[in-house]
């Protein structure tokens, strides 16, 4: 890898990290596109640098994420689903699922029907609560959230996308829900890169680990800037044209990979 692609890598970790198209399907379509090999260290690499982004979060919510204790306990407690699950399959996620073009092509056209289907009976659903905020969720409702991000597992689906579309069904407000989003990803990413780096750390060389900073410093940079202007999208915004967006990419990868 050259810097170049490193600086790319994390560019697009940063964009894509917190909004519904699937972070993990981008940088995938990105090593495809600049011909780097699915190799365990990019594997890794892919993981790890999506800490940058979490930082962003950490540092734009750090008055909530550390002020509020109910907060925190509800993040804690809708993580549970995702951190078992990841744990579970770690394995079948590293060696099956990441890097495999075919499953990320699927989840993004599916995930981008499920979205435009969603949207387009939002009429049908009950209005948002505008009162009702996280720290009044259920523990069944926390448990139902972290197990909608938990099918981010599968590379393509977005995590975001999922909490997103569960917690508008829950009637809460969008900005309430995309916030959450965000804070879930903390501990989610933290204990996927945490354990990513205990299975193959020892592994990584210096240099490699020098990439990864670099990549690392970059999807923090770009993610402080698009976190800012989802909050503000979200508002007025329906999430169509990320719909329409993930049903054409996936389309054009399925085409890519049949020639």
């Amino acid at each position: 890898m050259t810097l170049f692609h490193t600086l790319f890598f994390g560019i697009v970790e940063g964009l894509t990290e917190f909004l519904p198209i699937s972070s993990t399907a981008h940088l995938d379509i990105s090593r495809i596109l600049l011909g780097i090999p699915a190799t365990e260290f990019i594997k890794s690499f892919e993981i790890i640098i999506q800490l940058g982004a979490i930082l962003a979060v950490v540092l734009l919510y750090r008055e909530k994420l550390f002020k509020s204790w109910k907060y925190f306990r509800n993040i804690v407690i809708a993580f549970i689903p995702t951190g078992i699950i990841g744990f579970l399959l770690y394995k079948v996620i590293k060696t099956l699922l990441l890097g495999n073009a075919k499953v990320e092509a699927l989840a993004l056209l599916i995930g981008g029907l499920i979205i435009l289907f969603f949207e387009n009976r939002r009429k049908h659903i009950p209005k948002p609560d505008s009162t009702q905020m996280v720290e009044d969720l259920t523990v069944p409702q926390l448990l139902t959230i972290g197990t909608a991000q938990a099918l981010a597992v599968i590379p393509g689906v977005s995590r975001s996308g999922a909490v997103f579309v569960c917690g508008r069904i829950m009637k809460l407000k969008a900005e309430v829900i995309t916030e959450f989003s965000f804070l879930l990803a903390v501990p989610t990413m933290l204990a996927a890169s945490a354990y990513d780096v205990y299975k193959s750390g020892l592994a990584i060389t210096r240099l490699e680990w020098f990439i990864i900073f670099i990549g690392f410093v970059t999807s923090f940079l770009v993610a402080l800037f698009v976190i800012k202007w989802l909050i503000n999208y979200v508002k007025t915004h329906t999430f169509n044209i990320f719909g329409w967006y993930r049903i054409v990419v996936g389309i054009l990868m399925l085409l890519f990979l049949l020639k």
